[in-house]
């Protein structure tokens, strides 16, 4: 990384990177497929204690995943809820499932609460938090050239600060912004402006990372300096740059 990068033909200073959480500093297939599987199996034998069920064709389309043969969730849709959503949205979407297959709408929520809470047993005893490859890598370098950082997510903030620290990553960044602390979540400016705010620098010099559209719109209505999405080229349409790995950024840093 350089002192300054080239954007559109202006030179700008880089104060602070700012980056979302799953899809983009952890692997979000890993950590959410783990979590995932757990709900959706617990949800699935609930409901057939009562004699009702979601047919596994429809796992898809509850919160926009990917599955194998044997249900278990192998991907996801960047543009789907489990991705861009809040965990609140989240949980909405599989209580209207639950209403969809019969339960009144109180019954499916006290069921989907019993599995959520289920699921987060099994989330702290298995910790699934991995960062995705060249990830702690691109942290310490940035971290060696002065450049502060923080975190942006959907996810709520205590959640977010536990799985950074699952992978050892919590003390490179000095503000951890989730959707609990803002009134408007993603893709509104409302975290990122939050995090600038409370590290003190210029949105215009800020660097956004993410994996989805809804970061990148988060990043453009605030005035970013710069939008650099991760994921597959065309997949994420509202990046100044798409990289497919956070090694093409080391070195090199974040220049074209």
């Amino acid at each position: 990384m350089q002192d300054e990068k080239y954007v559109e033909g202006l030179t700008i200073p880089i104060e602070a990177v700012l980056f979302d959480k799953d899809g983009t500093l952890l692997d979000f297939t890993r950590m959410w497929g783990f979590w995932t599987d757990c709900v959706l199996d617990r949800f699935r034998d609930q409901l057939a204690i009562l004699g009702l069920r979601i047919n596994t064709e429809e796992l898809p389309r509850i919160w926009g995943t990917f599955h194998d043969d044997q249900g278990r969730m192998n991907g996801y849709d960047v543009r789907g809820p489990l991705a861009m959503g809040t965990m609140d949205e989240v949980y909405a979407v599989l209580t209207w499932h639950g209403y969809r297959a019969g339960l009144s709408w109180a019954e499916a929520k006290m069921m989907v609460r019993e599995c959520l809470a289920q699921a987060e047993e099994e989330m702290e005893k298995h910790r699934p938090a991995r960062p995705l490859p060249g990830v702690r890598e691109f942290l310490e370098q940035c971290r060696s050239e002065g450049v502060v950082m923080g975190v942006v997510t959907a996810d709520d903030t205590p959640s977010a600060v536990k799985h950074l620290q699952w992978m050892g990553l919590e003390s490179f960044f000095d503000v951890v912004i989730g959707t609990d602390l803002v009134e408007r979540g993603k893709p509104f400016p409302d975290m990122l402006l939050l995090a600038c705010e409370r590290l003190g620098v210029s949105v215009q010099h800020t660097v956004v990372i993410g994996d989805t559209d809804g970061d990148m719109e988060m990043a453009r209505s605030a005035g970013a300096g710069y939008r650099i999405g991760i994921g597959e080229t065309g997949r994420i349409r509202l990046a100044d740059r798409t990289i497919q790995s956070f090694h093409e950024l080391l070195n090199g840093g974040l220049n074209r």
